[in-house]
């Protein structure tokens, strides 16, 4: 039946987008190594419109502890400094009225298990959003057990999707674990 089909294909790209997000998410955590994805959310006020960082400076970075924030117009320095300050990473932004640099200072112990343990909760949120697409996905299939899908076929779709599921969620744990690995290495 077309209807799971669509199920499944519609769990998988569920899954997929939670797994998405919590890339995106895991690379904003600081490693003490700079990177300009931790400055990828930062919303700059642009002429009166929230902007961001990226769509009006070259982000880059000049060597493991230096990002750089090369504006395509001089007069956003001052504004992409406020944001920087306002966004509240833990950094200085440095201005010399060419480009903004930020040194990214060495993590102590604490703060290396503080992004630990916040790693760690993205992973579960992560996790929840795959087992919620799996629970929608059981509901639909049952839905169409009732409607007249055949059963035998049902189950090997639940099986399928609980496949997706493990599969996922053994990826979010791969990805915990070299966070983890990443943000502990002195």
């Amino acid at each position: 039946m077309e209807e799971v089909e669509l199920i499944i294909e519609a769990t998988n790209e569920q899954m997929s987008g939670a797994m998405e997000h919590l890339q995106r998410e895991l690379g904003k955590i600081t490693t003490g190594k700079a990177s300009p994805a931790l400055l990828e959310s930062i919303k700059v006020d642009y002429y009166g419109s929230s902007t961001l960082l990226s769509q009006i400076a070259n982000l880059g970075t000049s060597d493991s502890r230096t990002i750089t924030i090369q504006p395509w117009e001089r007069s956003m320095l001052a504004p992409i400094e406020r944001a920087i300050f306002e966004a509240n990473l833990g950094f200085t932004p440095q201005n010399d009225g060419q480009l903004i640099r930020i040194f990214v200072p060495p993590l102590t112990q604490e703060r290396r298990i503080e992004f630990v343990k916040r790693a760690k909760s993205l992973g579960e949120d992560a996790k929840v959003s795959i087992r919620n697409a799996r629970r929608e996905a059981m509901e639909g299939i049952k839905k169409a057990v009732k409607d007249g899908y055949p059963e035998d076929v049902a189950k090997r779709n639940e099986q399928e999707i609980q496949d997706l599921t493990n599969n996922f969620t053994a990826k979010v744990d791969k990805a915990l674990e070299v966070k983890e690995k990443e943000i502990m290495t002195v």
